[in-house]
């Protein structure tokens, strides 16, 4: 007996030991990789940046251990524009290759990008583009290049933008669930899609306009770029040729011809000069941008804040992806710029509908004591608008792409009423005890009382009076001049400049060039913030992993279904008073 415990003990102890080995074998092999995934290679002479135009964007680069574990690539528009630019000046570039695929990105990110492609080709290195399945901003990017070669059976989606809004008051209303909501401003209709059953005329206006705008943008650069008329484009849309033979597509100048995958390998190789059994030197978007921008000496930071505005990082679950501008967070962050000696001006890149009223609020005055001791510049980029702009107001200079949501200064206050659901329903009785005629205000049991919603429209009156004095005194106008444009009203950016509530049109090169002639730097750099967590950080959040690696998944598979599901599982985190956009239609 006393040698069969020896023996188990003698077993369990090797069962543990071999699991500590393993495990600090794994943690080598997870670093190994990490280290890997950002080292930069030696670029070699005749090589070709290869940009892969295909999945979702992210502002910034995200640098996830566990997507590089599991084969899924990032894309970012930080390293993406870093990369052209840094490939024109390197000798060993000859030239870019653009893989188009399925993007999904804001169109301001891909005007920013097409216009680095421009800038590119006046190095007088070449680019060219190839496609199975072009999507439009895919499609849009590329005909930037020399040459735009797609699939012999592939094709372009190009049909116009458009998109539908759902409305569930009347499903809702099946189950005994409705939602009361308080609001000012008459555009401000984020709230129509649980309380109306058909679009607003002010939301239909102000949509109309931006996507008639968004549609004139990519018009007018692919006539350019391709020599093609603008009408002809709009008829190709019409008639939806992305369901016509491929060959039409080349008739109407779209491509410049069909080819399979190795056809066009065998062209690359020509245009190289090197010999066609010859492998290419490919060089990633993540290799060429490097991992050099490092906080060292005096720089200007580039901050970038992208997602939903939220009080409290977001309860994981399986649909939260973490981008997000945790309003705590953001401003711990702009402290320390502000406490940074090395840090000479900020720019914030700010991409977001909105959020919570008071997360940006206080994030507003934590710009406003970091302006007291250095320029702060705002890059908008895809949106910047309801809280996105509340945040922004107080910079010392806006700049804005011309396809820029913006504006929408406005408040709501959503409000779920489920008494008929489980009173009438499900049959639920609810016995009240209360000191006072409110003290159950929000209870499940009974309705909101006309009382209680004007006390709720009171607190919302209070709110967007708050957010148009913070844009009154940020953008220098009085509070009438606000109203004016204010209501809720989302604007294009290039009509914001006009009405005052942006600066000027640009991307964020040209934020960054503002932000170091306030600072008097004329010898500047950059660095961007915040800085990505640390291998072990990301190591040691295995929970977080297990849920962004899932989320990841769900949204390559889900595709465009993900965002309302997104949508449901957050409300119930939701701070309830918002300063949010009412949806943003996305360009396939």
């Amino acid at each position: 007996m006393k040698d069969f415990f020896k023996n188990v003990f003698a077993t369990m102890l090797g069962i543990f030991l071999f699991g500590v080995v393993m495990s600090f074998f794994g943690i080598l092999c997870i670093i190994g990789i990490g280290v890997a995934s950002t080292a930069t290679n030696d670029i070699k002479d005749k090589s070709v940046l290869v940009i892969k135009l295909d999945g979702q964007m992210t502002e910034q680069s995200e640098d996830k251990i566990m997507n590089n574990i599991n084969g899924i690539s990032g894309l970012s528009f930080e390293n993406t524009v870093k990369a052209i630019r840094k490939a024109k000046d390197d000798k060993n570039i000859k030239g870019i290759y653009i893989e188009a695929g399925q993007l999904g990105a804001d169109l301001a990110q891909a005007e920013e990008i097409q216009n680095t492609l421009l800038d590119f080709k006046k190095s007088g290195k070449w680019i060219v583009a190839y496609g199975e399945q072009f999507s439009t901003l895919s499609y849009y990017i590329s005909s930037a290049a020399d040459k735009v070669y797609m699939n012999k059976e592939g094709m372009v989606n190009w049909i116009g933008i458009g998109g539908e809004k759902v409305y569930y008051k009347n499903l809702l209303a099946k189950f005994g669930i409705k939602f009361v909501t308080t609001k000012v401003g008459k555009y401000k209709s984020a709230v129509e899609t649980l309380t109306a059953d058909n679009m607003s005329a002010a939301d239909r206006e102000q949509t109309e306009r931006y996507i008639n705008g968004w549609w004139s943008t990519i018009l007018n650069t692919v006539s350019k770029n391709r020599n093609i008329n603008k009408d002809s484009l709009n008829a190709y849309a019409d008639r939806a040729i992305m369901l016509e033979d491929a060959e039409n597509i080349v008739k109407y100048k779209m491509v410049d011809g069909l080819m399979y995958n190795d056809e066009v390998k065998s062209k690359i190789k020509k245009m190289l000069a090197i010999d066609q059994d010859e492998t290419v030197n490919q060089v990633s978007v993540d290799d060429m941008a490097g991992s050099d921008d490092i906080a060292t000496g005096k720089h200007i930071a580039v901050y970038y804040a992208y997602g939903d505005i939220v009080d409290e990082a977001s309860p994981q679950s399986v649909f939260s992806n973490g981008h997000q501008i945790v309003g705590k967070d953001m401003c711990k962050d702009l402290e320390d710029l502000a406490n940074d000696n090395n840090v000479e001006a900020v720019v914030i890149r700010v991409n977001s509908g909105g959020g919570s009223a008071y997360a940006s609020e206080q994030i507003w005055h934590q710009i406003a004591e970091l302006k007291k001791v250095k320029p702060v510049v705002v890059s908008m980029s895809g949106a910047a608008a309801s809280g996105g702009y509340y945040i922004s107001s107080i910079a010392n200079w806006i700049v804005a792409d011309p396809s820029t949501i913006t504006g929408s200064i406005g408040i709501f206050g959503l409000f779920g009423d489920m008494s008929e659901l489980y009173t009438k329903k499900l049959g639920i009785n609810y016995a009240e005890v209360k000191t006072n005629r409110n003290s159950v205000f929000g209870a499940n049991g009974h309705p909101f009382t006309s009382e209680q919603v004007g006390l709720l429209q009171n607190n919302v009156n209070h709110g967007y009076m708050i957010f148009k004095k913070r844009v009154a005194e940020g953008r220098h106008m009085t509070l009438d001049q606000v109203e004016n444009i204010a209501q809720g009203r989302v604007w294009l950016g290039e009509d914001a400049v006009k009405i005052k509530l942006v600066d000027e049109l640009g991307g964020l090169d040209k934020a960054i060039a503002k932000a170091a002639k306030l600072a008097k730097d004329n010898d500047y750099k950059t660095c961007s913030y915040p800085a990505p967590k640390s291998i072990f950080e990301q190591i040691l959040n295995t929970e977080q992993n297990d849920y962004n690696n899932l989320d990841e998944h769900l949204q390559m598979l889900l595709g465009e279904y993900y965002e309302p599901f997104k949508i449901v599982s957050d409300f119930e985190h939701m701070d309830k008073v918002q300063a949010r956009l009412p949806y943003i239609i996305k360009i396939k």
